[in-house]
């Protein structure tokens, strides 16, 4: 959801308007994420101690940092940011040894999309401790009203507003009381007061060309970037070898490695209670502990980032969403390198808990959205491949009603980010119950990989499209690949898991067959552009393809779409067919497609418009006498065939959303990363 971005320079001199750049440019890497406002805050001119341009009563030397905030899009903040620079005569060819800056987006939790409610917040007048926050601060209404107390005054309707002014009332009592505080010793009294999950970066003109991190809950990666000439790529294992050296440096902080990329491959990301303290060009990790008075310092090796920058452009394709349907081919051949060896599947991350998930009670998926829909996709061949139960959770749903979740259990949290919030929620339940946790996502390093028992990384390269579709179909192998190596024990399932294995090895070619409807659907989304409504109806494997497809055009292309299962349609939907209401029937070859036949005779006795996908050289079968629309589609291995099926449907969002005139990466409303409840 919000985004958050820093760039620390140390012993290397920038001028304002790169360091502008980089912030802005880090913010542009950050859209995707979703937001509606977006700031950000950098250094005034440098003033010796006996300039006149602080006066006598000033809380600290200097003028003021320059705080920029703006509503909208982030080029509204770039035009902004350079009309007050004009206005304010500030010198943007100015440099800096070291310089300290900090950008954020805003997706709005508490408080309408404003400038006063974006980001950074501040401590009050002459802005003395700047925050920027990604999270919700669940006690900020006893916070604010303390702080109201005690003198403070607030301007914005945000839970963020609190965490400056706690760190101003902490400064001054502490000043007041001891003399000199340092700054991580302010930011862990905040912590120990605040409430929630959250990222934070704070700035401030008392510790200057510092910045402090820190964490729970929310995702934050820190990247170093050496510029001495030493080899890109080598991990330090003691961080202060690394950073005291004096030689100059770029630091970044950053929600997401996406923002990262351009700039360093060396990577670290921040565990939960962990402070990053950037003081001299040096970095410290502390460990907060709230029942203890000091923190415990610790040693952490960077990792090596293992994205090139091409994967972060869109290329040759107007918009991302386009470019990761047609990578799928890629994505896809991506999930399985290196897994499906001599006629059997190999996935190291399993290999140590094969036998405890065969000897569970049951399979349990959590997952939210997309996620959910792939999950339900793979349970009917879970189910048959390693004969263990499945059951199906939405993670809300799981924590609303505290559902029982057993030691005996194995629970499969799926998410494409590793960060969803409501999945994260879900696995600390499942594993306060002692259940096994495996996860399945796209992202390494992330908070699900890291704390989950065990897991399979979906291998499908940056998404950066809020809606997802290659991570939707890499998630679906994922899960396929992991029910074949559970069930791998089985003599029953051989001739099965073969014929599966043989379908998955095809598939990537499949896929690059069914791209070729572009046009066929670009023509269908022409059709279907003044539609208020549509419906998809699935069944057996391809239920979940019908909710996926619906969500797909419900998410982007903004119209009113239902996926439902076929087998209900008697029961209720029924009422809603007319000549005009488009409906789409998933009946590709296999146990179904009989049942699907009839459910298309039913649809078309009552005038239904009609649009059917089926497998090739299906379309008489399905649609006799031309009475439909018909989709054709390449067959593969029953369990497999929802991969191939929602691509058109992929297609025909996208190409409804572009003809509808919608943002088709940034659809309205919608964050990539959930992490709120």
């Amino acid at each position: 959801m919000c985004g958050i971005f820093a760039y620390l320079n140390y012993n290397v001199s920038r001028e304002r308007r790169y360091i502008l750049e980089v912030l802005f440019n880090g913010l542009r890497r950050l859209e995707y994420r979703g937001y509606d406002s977006s700031g950000i805050a950098l250094d005034a001119d440098r003033t010796p101690p006996s300039s006149s341009a602080s006066p006598p009563d000033a809380p600290y030397v200097g003028a003021p940092p320059l705080v920029f905030r703006q509503e909208g899009k982030i080029e509204n903040l770039v035009r902004s940011v350079y009309s007050e620079v004009d206005e304010k005569d500030v010198n943007l060819d100015v440099a800096f040894s070291v310089h300290a800056g900090i950008a954020h987006t805003r997706w709005a939790t508490h408080g309408v999309p404003a400038p006063r409610n974006s980001h950074p917040q501040s401590s009050g007048a002459g802005d003395e401790f700047l925050v920027v926050h990604n999270g919700i601060i669940t006690n900020y209404e006893v916070l604010k009203e303390t702080l109201t107390r005690h003198g403070f005054t607030f301007e914005s309707d945000t839970d963020t507003e609190v965490i400056p002014k706690l760190a101003k009332f902490v400064f001054d009592k502490s000043h007041d009381e001891e003399g000199d505080v340092t700054f991580s010793q302010v930011v862990m009294e905040v912590m120990r007061q605040l409430e929630g999950a959250y990222a934070l970066i704070f700035k401030s003109p008392h510790y200057p060309n510092e910045l402090i991190a820190c964490k729970r809950g929310s995702t934050l990666i820190l990247g170093v970037n050496e510029l001495s000439g030493q080899q890109n790529g080598k991990p330090f294992h003691d961080v202060k070898t690394l950073t005291t050296n004096g030689k100059p440096k770029e630091l970044f902080f950053s929600s997401d490695l996406c923002a990262i990329v351009e700039h360093t491959k060396n990577y670290l990301a921040l565990e939960d209670n962990e402070i990053v303290h950037i003081k001299d060009g040096s970095v410290s990790i502390l460990k907060f502990d709230p029942h203890k008075e000091k923190p415990a310092f610790v040693q952490r090796a960077l990792s090596v980032l293992e994205m090139e920058v091409e994967q972060i452009k869109k290329g040759s394709y107007d918009h991302f969403m386009q470019k990761e349907i047609h990578e799928q081919p890629h994505s896809l051949t991506t999930t399985m390198r290196g897994r499906l060896k001599d006629g059997g599947v190999l996935l190291g991350g399993l290999k140590e808990h094969l036998k405890t998930i065969r000897r569970c009670r049951r399979v349990v998926f959590i997952g939210c959205g997309t996620s959910y829909n792939a999950a339900l996709a793979a349970r009917t061949f879970v189910e048959e491949l390693t004969g263990i139960p499945v059951t199906m959770e939405v993670a809300s749903d799981l924590l609303d009603r505290q559902g029982p979740i057993y030691r005996e259990d194995t629970a499969v949290f799926v998410s494409q980010s590793g960060e969803t919030a409501d999945t994260l929620l879900a696995l600390d339940y499942a594993l306060e119950n002692g259940a096994l946790c495996v996860g399945i996502t796209n992202t390494v390093g992330s908070t699900l990989s890291r704390k989950t028992h065990c897991g399979v990384h979906i291998n499908a390269g940056c998404e950066i499209g809020v809606a997802s579709t290659k991570a939707y179909t890499s998630q679906i192998v994922a899960m396929a690949m992991m029910a074949l190596a559970i069930g791998s024990d089985q003599i029953s399932t051989q001739a099965r898991r073969d014929a599966i294995i043989s379908g998955l090895t095809s598939l990537p070619s499949c896929v690059s067959e069914v791209l070729k409807l572009d046009a066929e659907m670009k023509e269908l989304a022409y059709s279907l552009i003044d539609s208020e409504s549509l419906l998809v109806f699935g069944r057996g494997y391809n239920y979940a393809t019908a909710l996926e497809g619906a969500l797909k055009v419900k998410e982007v292309a903004l119209m009113h779409s239902e996926g439902m299962l076929a087998g209900e349609m008697k029961h209720g939907p029924l009422a809603l067919v007319d000549e005009n209401l488009p409906i789409i029937v998933i009946a590709t070859h296999d146990a179904c497609f009989s049942k699907q036949q009839s459910v298309i005779q039913q649809l078309l006795s009552r005038k239904g418009r009609l649009i059917v996908m089926c497998s090739k050289g299906d379309a008489s079968a399905v649609c006799p006498n031309g009475s439909c629309r018909v989709i054709e589609v390449p067959g593969v291995a029953d369990c497999l065939q929802p991969v191939i099926n929602i691509i058109p449907l992929q297609l025909l969002a996208y190409h409804l959303t572009v003809l509808r005139g919608f943002d088709v990466d940034q659809p309205r409303n919608l964050a990539k990363s959930v992490t709120t409840q």
